[in-house]
């Protein structure tokens, strides 16, 4: 097993930051008994808990039996806020607006043809023939993002999250720099699948972005907080964090990026760094 970084820890930090899958959960979707206790003793030592995953808020249940007082999650790369506690209770959102998201999807058309759309809303998932079907979602809506994205009533609609475009040919990272080539300058694009699908947000939208709006909501500076990441779309929250530490089984760039690494996700790395903090308060 890899060991923590001997990167300095805050002398007391506020809050720990996790990403979901690859990171916190085990390749199963489980999380072990190890990082359960050791994400209560964190909270009995006065640390918050923040869940920071490009997950939905209607995928969170991987978590919500072991909340404890960590009732938060920042979902869907920072697009909604839930309060776990509350059912899943929506406390903030940060909508891609649909006009953008219909420029985006024309240029990625013309860019890099053969692109399918998935459309996700705060109240579910929309996708088209070509995209891959979610069968965790098999109420979905199936028909072209143009149709999706059709508002008959601008009011009624459910505002949205995040557009997906999913490429059956192209590498991953490839397809992330064309994306970002044609749209960056419109919309925050990234990625956390190990197959060539973007997730595209609000312009300014990050996990980064929310968790420091809701960081200065507690009065908690970046320097107070621990951040643990395992794919691109955690690089700005590493980068934000005070100390930040990478998987051991994270993308490269999340390697170069963090300030620290630990163990693999299925090691129980998140744990192993948190026991290491607890011992030295």
């Amino acid at each position: 097993m890899t060991p923590p970084s001997d990167s300095p820890l805050p002398a007391r930090p506020r809050l720990i930051a996790t990403d979901l899958d690859g990171t916190l959960l085990h390749d199963d979707k489980s999380v072990s008994e190890r990082t359960i206790a050791a994400l209560a003793a964190a909270e009995k030592a006065g640390i918050e808990v923040f869940f920071v995953t490009g997950r939905p808020a209607r995928w969170m249940d991987v978590v919500s039996d072991h909340v404890h007082g960590h009732g938060l999650a920042i979902c869907a790369n920072g697009a909604a806020v839930v309060d776990l506690r509350a059912g899943g209770e929506l406390l903030k959102v940060r909508p891609l607006p649909r006009e953008t998201a219909l420029d985006v999807v024309r240029n990625l058309r013309d860019a890099a043809p053969g692109t399918a759309f998935a459309i996700e809303l705060t109240t579910g998932i929309h996708y088209e023939p070509a995209y891959p079907p979610f069968h965790q979602d098999p109420g979905a809506t199936v028909a072209t993002a143009e149709k999706l994205l059709h508002e008959t009533d601008p009011n009624a609609a459910a505002p949205m999250v995040k557009l997906l475009a999913h490429h059956p040919d192209l590498t991953p990272d490839g397809f992330l720099a064309l994306a970002r080539t044609a749209a960056g300058d419109r919309v925050s694009i990234t990625r956390s699948s190990p197959t060539a699908l973007l997730e595209i947000s609000a312009l300014g939208v990050s996990k980064a972005s929310t968790l420091a709006l809701c960081c200065a909501e507690r009065g908690i500076s970046s320097d107070e907080v621990v951040a643990f990441g395992d794919m691109p779309n955690d690089l700005e929250m590493l980068t934000w964090a005070g100390t930040s530490y990478a998987m051991g089984n994270a993308h490269p760039d999340v390697l170069a990026t963090a300030s620290g690494r630990t163990a693999a996700n299925n090691e129980d790395g998140v744990a192993v760094v948190i026991e290491q903090i607890l011992a030295g308060l």
